[in-house]
């Protein structure tokens, strides 16, 4: 609700008493006597409870007793009591209540109000007839995705087609069944007969002035809008705007483009529970509830716009207006007074529906199928002409065919002997080039042969030249670490020398308290020098002998160079030696 609250419905509660059987009721109504009958002279007797036949006296005669009452009353009850066991008062009263009916039972009081005769037998019959020609390729015009749904929609439409004639050159009609073909396209027959009982109901005076749009109806439609919304009515003159502009659009869509599935449904609830008018005043409703946005539209685009998209209005305010509309609009000019009551489809047939200008429609049928075999005339002479030229251009080209054939024959002939000629060339060349090939290969495999043996040679020269660098650096390696022997036993030999000096200085400072002494420690010391440097000599000379034990399995260029080396070094040291033992 509006205000926040909820409301909590029992479905079980509601349909209790409309689906509640009616007693049983026996009424028999006899002729009086001596006097013509009259509603208020009828003689009925009427019983309740168990049904059993009128028992009769012995002069064969009924007790009756005359009701003077008004008989208006029953035939209404009986008008409003539908088919099982629903009564239509109850409904609108249930709907003006909830303002639609329960999604669970809507199919079945639709079906209940719009008395569906299910006749399975003529239905099928109509299906029998096939896709009518008009609707062959209706995905050209209406592309659908669902393949199921357009199926259904061609199918349906070939029956109303198949009905009467007139739907099948209705450009809207596609457009008016659609909402309902989605809505049943589960069931067949009963959208077909949803669609039919709509047409010849709530689109009463459609077709007078087809194939224009019903000039009548939108008439009406504008005088109740002129009653209730003059400047609404002002600003669409002001502006060019007619009712095929503003209600036209509506009507054969039956509100499909301009409302969401649960507002449409909610609408038809309210249509289908009242006078055909509903649907007329319906559309005045619509522009009155949209006169805020539809005043301030200057451009006829923005008009046609509005009418063909979904707009931001509550259907609830536009079905209360509706019943406004009802109840306020003057008798003179209310469509009720212009329209036919509700009436059901027969059962057994359905009845004919000729509610069109017969003559426009079998003149335009008429030129169609004369158009079309006019159409067949000149596919069959032009197939005749096609096929006759076809002969004459298969009898060409089967004679151009031979001509070339023997041309291609001799000169294949031709061919063939030249090439036995080119063949016998070429085996000659073929043997020629075949030779120089075989001497071209030996020559390779010579020269293939050389420059393996070249490669040989050059990998062993590689070979010997890295195991000569690989004996240069191990010389070189032996080089200096004999150099690092050498500097080391230099460096003892500068320690020692720095050692006899310290002593020497030691010598001098004492040599003048005991000069004998010192003397003969000089000479002590001297031998002991003597003998050391012996014994290192003899140390050194010894390693050296080694060193020439090791450098002798080497090359002789290698062994020479190392001796040199050597003797250098000795002669070198034992010179600075004696320089020193010459000092001393």
């Amino acid at each position: 609700m509006e205000n926040g609250s909820l409301n909590i419905y029992s479905v079980h509660t509601l349909t209790k008493e409309i689906n509640k059987p009616p007693p049983p009721l026996v009424k028999v109504i006899e002729d009086l006597p001596k006097r013509k009958v009259s509603s208020g002279d009828l003689k009925m007797k009427v019983t309740s409870g168990r049904v059993q036949r009128p028992a009769k006296s012995r002069e064969n005669k009924m007790q009756t007793r005359i009701l003077k009452q008004d008989l208006t009353g029953n035939f209404e009850n009986k008008e409003n009591e539908l088919s099982d066991g629903l009564n239509k008062k109850r409904l609108q009263i249930l709907l003006k209540g909830y303002g639609e009916y329960p999604t669970k039972y809507r199919m079945f009081i639709w079906r209940s109000l719009l008395q569906l005769p299910e006749n399975h037998t003529a239905f099928s019959n109509l299906l029998d007839k096939g896709i009518h020609v008009a609707f062959l390729n209706l995905e050209k015009t209406y592309p659908i995705k669902s393949r199921k749904l357009l199926r259904v929609l061609q199918r349906t439409l070939s029956a109303l087609a198949h009905w009467s004639t007139i739907f099948s050159d209705t450009p809207y009609l596609p457009l008016l069944a659609f909402p309902f073909v989605k809505l049943f396209q589960n069931n067949q027959l009963i959208c077909f007969e949803v669609v039919a009982t709509l047409i010849i109901n709530w689109c009463q005076h459609w077709f007078e002035y087809f194939p224009n749009p019903p000039i009548n109806v939108l008439s009406m439609i504008e005088n109740v809008l002129a009653f209730h919304d003059k400047e609404l009515l002002q600003h669409f003159i002001e502006h060019d705007i007619t009712s095929q502009l503003y209600a036209w659009p509506l009507l054969e869509t039956v509100f499909s483009e301009v409302l969401t599935r649960e507002e449409w449904l909610k609408l038809f609830d309210n249509i289908f529970s009242n006078h055909p008018s509903f649907l007329l005043m319906t559309v005045v409703a619509y522009n009155i509830c949209s006169r805020a946005p539809l005043l301030n539209c200057d451009l006829k685009d923005d008009f046609e716009y509005f009418f063909h998209h979904r707009n931001n209005l509550d259907i609830s305010a536009v079905i209360k207006e509706v019943y406004r509309l009802m109840d306020t609009t003057p008798t003179d000019i209310h469509p009720d007074s212009m329209l036919d009551a509700f009436v059901a489809l027969t059962k057994g047939q359905y009845p004919v529906f000729n509610q069109y200008p017969k003559f426009i429609v079998d003149y335009q049928t008429q030129e169609r199928e004369r158009i079309r075999k006019d159409e067949l005339d000149y596919l069959r002479e032009r197939q005749t002409v096609e096929d006759m030229q076809a002969e004459v251009d298969q009898q060409r080209v089967e004679d151009e065919a031979w001509y070339e054939k023997q041309e291609q024959l001799r000169k294949a002939e031709e061919t063939r002997r030249e090439m036995l000629l080119q063949e016998e060339e070429k085996m000659i060349q073929q043997r020629e080039r075949l030779a120089a090939v075989k001497r071209e290969l030996k020559v390779k495999e010579m020269h293939l042969q050389e420059a393996a043996r070249r490669r040989l040679l050059q990998l062993q020269q590689e070979q010997r030249e890295m195991e000569l660098r690989r004996l240069d650096d191990e010389i070189e390696r032996k080089i200096h670490m004999r150099d690092r022997e050498i500097a080391a036993t230099a460096k003892d030999l500068e320690m020692r020398h720095l050692e006899l000096e310290s002593q020497k200085r030691l010598y001098e400072k004492n040599l003048t308290r005991n000069q004998e002494a010192v003397a003969k420690e000089m000479r002590e010391d001297a031998d002991a020098c003597r003998r050391k440097a012996d014994l290192e000599e003899h140390m050194f000379h010894r390693l050296i002998g080694m060193d020439q034990t090791q450098n002798q399995k080497t090359q002789k260029i290698n062994k020479d160079a190392m001796i040199y080396t050597e003797t250098n070094v000795t002669r070198k040291w034992l010179n600075s030696f004696g320089k020193t033992e010459g000092k001393k």
